[in-house]
């Protein structure tokens, strides 16, 4: 769960990993876009090697909620 929230944190330039807990809802995150999301998803592939939708990110709520879905298609 810590190497996950590194991981994402590290996706976000102006926002400090400070604000990154399991339980952070990441659409409250003022650097939060639509491109937020690709970089999300495309950094989910590469470190975990499991493909996530969009859709997964807009079920998903907090940190936590988008690790437990990488968790679940590992």
């Amino acid at each position: 769960m810590e190497a996950f929230i590194k991981h994402f944190a590290a996706q976000f330039d102006d926002t400090e990993v400070s604000e990154f807990t399991s339980t952070t809802v990441f659409k409250d995150l003022e650097e939060w876009s639509s491109l937020m999301a690709l970089s999300v998803i495309a950094m989910v592939d590469e470190e975990y090697g499991v493909k996530i939708k969009g859709e997964d990110i807009r079920n998903a709520k907090t940190i936590e909620d988008l690790y437990n879905v990488v968790k679940s298609k590992q």
